[in-house]
């Protein structure tokens, strides 16, 4: 049985903004709501509808199942694509911009 802990949700949203170094004003701007609901949702005094939760799980680039239960999508270890997408995905976007020049560059390289 699944249980719906707005803390625990809260939690999850604040740890992934903070990592993809995101301030409170920001996320609430991209997301189209207003801080104080955010802070309210990142605490967990309050619940969000689900064109909120789907708007938060986009911007940080979280499926609804790690969102609201926790459960992390465990790539293949044999699949390097996955390994790859999973690894951008725990990136900021400064992170990935420069992965992909990176990438570009060595593709450019080795032809």
């Amino acid at each position: 049985m699944y249980t719906y802990d707005k803390r625990k949700v809260g939690e999850r949203i604040r740890a992934r903004r903070k990592a993809l170094d995101i301030s409170q004003e920001e996320f609430a701007e991209r997301i189209g709501r207003v801080p104080k609901f955010c802070a309210d949702i990142e605490r967990g005094q309050t619940g969000m509808s689900i064109e909120t939760m789907l708007n938060i799980c986009s911007f940080l680039k979280l499926s609804p199942d790690e969102l609201l239960l926790g459960n992390k999508r465990h790539p293949s270890p044999h699949n390097e694509t996955e390994l790859i997408i999973a690894a951008l995905q725990q990136c900021t976007e400064k992170q990935r911009k420069d992965a992909l020049a990176l990438l570009k560059l060595f593709l450019t390289a080795i032809r």
